[in-house]
């Protein structure tokens, strides 16, 4: 059974989601919040620092906590699949592989999965959605030496990274990312259900396994009325680098 400091940081947290605090603003006074869930300071304290650890306020002490990102937004302080963000807000992923196929890897893909120009790589066009909503078109290539177990997958499977860690013990260790602005293509708008040339959060990333081998490379274009990217960084850790576009 929750306690009340637990039963206080979930309302909080459904408060943030639903953008009753925004990123940016202060939460009300702690005093505030004590006589609105009827507990004590000491209480509404624990229930702060709970938000705070997980990185959805401000941990500056003597002064109201400023909201730094909602449940909403991906971050990528850690490597997360899409289906692992989804659970952690509560919401239900869904996939639905819309084609695939093997083609001669490009000098692109040559490059980015370290392998020979012309090695035959698996590419796959997937729509993922949050509780039955499509948010995000995935256009995936993989590796050759993982592409045989991608086959196997189902293509309504929900998170493919699990199901690859349960078949071959493959675990996602490294990601980098490269995020931008694109206008919505044909396919994109007809696979999301918006318009064409509507603003689409597009991030380009290659993973790896622990040893440092490419395991894919994607393009994924996100919805960006539907989820947003936070990066948290610091004066000693900054994992944000700016970039010209290519």
């Amino acid at each position: 059974m929750a306690t009340r400091h637990e039963e206080i940081a979930d309302a909080l947290r459904r408060a943030i989601d639903r953008e009753q605090y925004t990123v940016g603003s202060r939460l009300p006074p702690e005093t505030e919040l004590a006589a609105h869930y009827g507990v004590s300071r000491g209480t509404v304290r624990q229930a702060v620092a709970a938000l705070t650890a997980e990185g959805l306020i401000g941990s500056r002490q003597g002064a109201r906590r400023v909201v730094l990102a909602s449940r909403r937004s991906q971050s990528f302080a850690e490597l997360r699949s899409f289906a692992q963000w989804a659970r952690a807000m509560g919401r239900e992923a869904t996939g639905h592989v819309v084609s695939q196929e093997y083609l001669p890897a490009t000098a692109q893909d040559a490059a980015r999965l370290q392998l020979r120009e012309g090695t035959p790589v698996l590419h796959v066009l997937r729509v993922r959605g949050l509780d039955g909503e499509p948010v995000l078109v995935e256009r995936t290539v993989y590796a050759d030496w993982i592409s045989p177990a991608v086959e196997t997958v189902d293509p309504d499977a929900a998170s493919v990274t699990q199901l690859l860690y349960d078949s071959t013990g493959l675990v996602f260790a490294y990601g980098e990312h490269v995020i931008d602005a694109v206008a919505a293509s044909a396919q994109d708008a007809e696979l999301l259900g918006i318009r064409r040339t509507s603003p689409l959060l597009r991030v380009r990333r290659v993973t790896t396994t622990r040893e440092g081998r490419p395991v894919e490379w994607s393009d994924d274009r996100y919805r960006s009325d539907a989820v947003s990217f936070s990066v948290h960084n610091s004066i000693d850790n900054n994992a944000l680098a700016r970039k010209t576009a290519d």
